[in-house]
């Protein structure tokens, strides 16, 4: 393909993308006459009509539609392969952008992105913490944190973090008034402040060990969220059990304001992975953050 082709080619999809001529010239910085001359030319040169055009609107036709389907991708390879090769050999710039489970921040991730920004200071991070499961293929996201439950299929998954040991808390004035809990086949007949995942109501498991290995067992849900600050405030309230990470509750233990029911009992948690697109060229920013992630062991 000819330079002046492949300049129409990424004109077409930014079109095709903002959804008219004039809005795809602001995007691009160029006239709106310059951009349809543009199309135009690339059209009479595949002897095809890739838009349909009217006074109010543009829309792909079929062909068009196929065309943009089919070469996004390779645009965006290229686009991406173009700003590594800008960044070898100068400090990496640009943003990293990650989703992850709220809840895992304080545990470990929030430690080891700083650490990660300190080896590069003119990397832009930006994470966001959210129970919605990331969408890697639209690219609002580099990569995802994420538990085993919740990996694509074809995608690589890179271990992240130490395994996360859990623990089943409870305010004293909710155990002083609350049937007896000496086993986790007990928890059935308690409160339980529980996590929703993945933006349904889809209650997050409280694993147990047993001697044939772990197994799920569930208080009667009584207050539901996806803020792990907001199941912390519950608990401390007296309004039930919560199931959460060890290393959140650890002041509020010693303080008394929280205790520990069934120690040793809750199942860890496996360690969270990195997920990402297996691409063939994954950004820079990304293969730097992987790479530090893999030192890290």
């Amino acid at each position: 393909m000819q330079r002046r082709e492949l300049s129409e080619l990424a004109i077409f999809v930014e079109v095709a993308k903002t959804g008219g001529f004039r809005s795809a010239a602001q995007r691009l910085n160029l006239a709106a006459g310059s951009v349809s001359e543009a199309v135009n030319r690339f059209e009479d040169r595949l002897g095809l009509r890739l838009f349909e055009r009217t006074t109010r609107a543009v829309s792909l036709t079929e062909a068009g539609a196929e065309l943009f389907q089919r070469s996004q991708p390779a645009l965006q390879d290229l686009e991406e392969a173009l700003a590594d090769v800008q960044d070898l050999g100068t400090e990496l710039s640009g943003t990293l952008r990650l989703s992850a489970p709220l809840g895992v921040g304080p545990v470990f991730l929030d430690q080891l992105l700083a650490a990660f920004s300190q080896t590069q200071p003119s990397l832009r991070i930006e994470i966001t913490y959210t129970t919605l499961k990331a969408d890697l293929v639209s690219g609002s996201f580099d990569a995802a944190i994420r538990s085993e439950t919740l990996l694509d299929p074809e995608t690589y998954a890179l271990p992240i973090g130490p395994p996360q040991p859990m623990a089943i808390v409870a305010a004293p004035s909710y155990l002083a008034k609350a049937p007896p809990l000496t086993r986790p086949e007990d928890l059935t007949a308690h409160l339980g402040i529980c996590f929703a995942i993945d933006g349904e109501r889809h209650l997050a498991s409280w694993r147990m060990v047993g001697a044939d290995g772990t197994y799920s067992v569930m208080p009667r849900p009584r207050m539901i969220s996806n803020d792990v600050g907001s199941i912390l405030t519950y608990a401390q309230a007296g309004l039930g059990l919560a199931y959460v990470f060890r290393d959140l509750v650890t002041l509020a233990l010693k303080k008394g304001g929280l205790v520990e029911v069934l120690p040793g009992q809750a199942a860890p948690l496996p360690r969270f992975s990195l997920n990402y697109l297996s691409k063939r060229h994954i950004p820079l920013r990304l293969q730097r953050f992987v790479d530090f992630i893999r030192k890290r062991g």
